[in-house]
């Protein structure tokens, strides 16, 4: 179990570094967005959108292969 516990915790800093990394790019195409003058209303619309976005590839990124079933 030890293993498999190890993994893991190596797994969820794998996406919470990837996570973070994404988020600093959203902050700066919000941020660039907003000194180009687009509203606020869509900056935040893209921004939801993005954060999905980022969810679902950070998730496919650093998720483990699961073990198959061993027979017994």
């Amino acid at each position: 179990m030890p293993v498999q516990s190890e993994t893991r915790c190596r797994s969820t800093s794998s996406f919470l570094i990837y996570l973070i990394g994404f988020l600093v790019l959203i902050a700066g195409l919000a941020y660039g967005a907003f000194m180009l003058g687009l509203s606020l209303i869509w900056i935040g619309v893209y921004s939801v959108i993005l954060i999905g976005l980022g969810i679902i590839t950070g998730v496919g990124t650093t998720r483990q292969k699961d073990d198959p079933p061993s027979s017994k």
